[in-house]
């Protein structure tokens, strides 16, 4: 049974770092195109970053906002994806979700992902 859990959200001022882990169970993660989404408070879910699976290079995409500042990766011997995230702002504020792309289609869209975890609260503020 497919499961993903996510972890290491907190409470950070602007300019700090996290660190996101997403661990996964009842599938190899590397096999998989990996995504990671935030929801803001009354946004929508928005995608953050992506890689590629290992057959596809593990190749990294990232939304504009964050291309300089966030590190997608995959450590296989874990079976965990992270998000490194520096020089953090407050619009980076949300819950941030990671998922294995399982449909197709464009990395962005939100319909190609079936399996969440619960998210991980990230909060950027002074």
């Amino acid at each position: 049974q497919l499961q993903l859990v996510e972890s290491g959200g907190g409470l950070v001022q602007p300019g700090g770092s996290l660190i996101l882990s997403c661990s996964a169970t009842g599938f190899t993660l590397n096999e998989y195109n990996i995504g990671w989404f935030r929801q803001a408070p009354g946004k929508g879910r928005e995608a953050v970053a992506y890689i590629t699976h290992s057959q596809g290079g593990g190749v990294p995409f990232y939304r504009d906002s964050v291309k300089d500042r966030f590190s997608i990766s995959r450590d296989s011997a874990q079976n965990t994806a992270f998000l490194q995230m520096s020089s953090l702002k407050p619009e980076d504020t949300g819950v941030y979700y990671c998922a294995p792309l399982v449909r197709g289609g464009s990395w962005i869209d939100q319909r190609a992902y079936d399996y969440w975890g619960q998210g991980t609260q990230v909060t950027v503020s002074s």
